[in-house]
């Protein structure tokens, strides 16, 4: 026995094309989760040039000994707010360096860059700061008083008092790179319009 076929009626929409599988608009690939890893590796390890470089150029604040106590030898001095001020600018600086050099390498968006960039703009600001204070002078005051002698000023060890700078660079990093991916990357076509839309029509006045 055959079975009855009915013939399409040439009001039915016409069939959509298979969707290729994993071909969803947005999906996140292994290829994009490798190069968020790598963002963040990299970048993460740039938090040496940051340590370096507040070392080298923070302003110093000094002590003097008298032989019994240690005390600050300017009062007014404002060494400490410009050495917070100089790792601030710092972190802002090379967090621009950061997004302006993911974007060139992928020159796109995503998900994963920008969480690898944050995470990695983190980890490298800690870097810097933790480097920064060991590589600076020596936070054994009674030692450096000791060593440098009665009335010699002498460098107090590298503070960070603001904390808050340790933002300072995941944030402009993640702010430049969003702000770049949505000036410069292609924008997606618009959708095609739904091909049976025209079939659809009111049927016409009976005369």
């Amino acid at each position: 026995m055959t079975e009855a076929v009915t013939p399409p009626s040439p009001f039915d929409p016409p069939s959509l094309p298979p969707e290729e599988p994993g071909a969803g608009a947005g999906a996140i690939t292994p290829a994009d989760i490798r190069d968020g890893a790598a963002v963040a590796l990299v970048v993460g390890v740039a938090g040496v040039l940051l340590g370096l470089l507040w070392v080298w150029l923070a302003p110093r604040v000094q002590y003097v000994s008298n032989g019994e106590a240690v005390f600050l030898r300017s009062t007014e001095s404002e060494a400490r707010i410009a050495a917070d001020g100089t790792f601030f600018l710092l972190a802002v600086g090379l967090g621009v360096l950061s997004a302006v050099g993911t974007f060139l390498w992928r020159r796109a968006g995503g998900v994963p860059l920008v969480v690898g960039l944050a995470i990695g703009s983190l980890f490298a600001a800690l870097v810097g700061w933790r480097l920064g204070l060991w590589l600076g002078p020596s936070s054994d005051l009674a030692a450096a008083a000791a060593k440098a002698g009665k009335g010699v000023p002498f460098d107090a060890p590298l503070e960070l008092l603001a904390h808050g700078a340790l933002l300072a660079w995941p944030m402009a990093a993640v702010l430049v790179h969003l702000g770049l991916t949505a000036l410069w990357t292609p924008r997606d076509p618009d959708p095609a319009e739904v091909p049976w839309a025209g079939y659809y029509q009111p049927a016409p006045p009976k005369p």
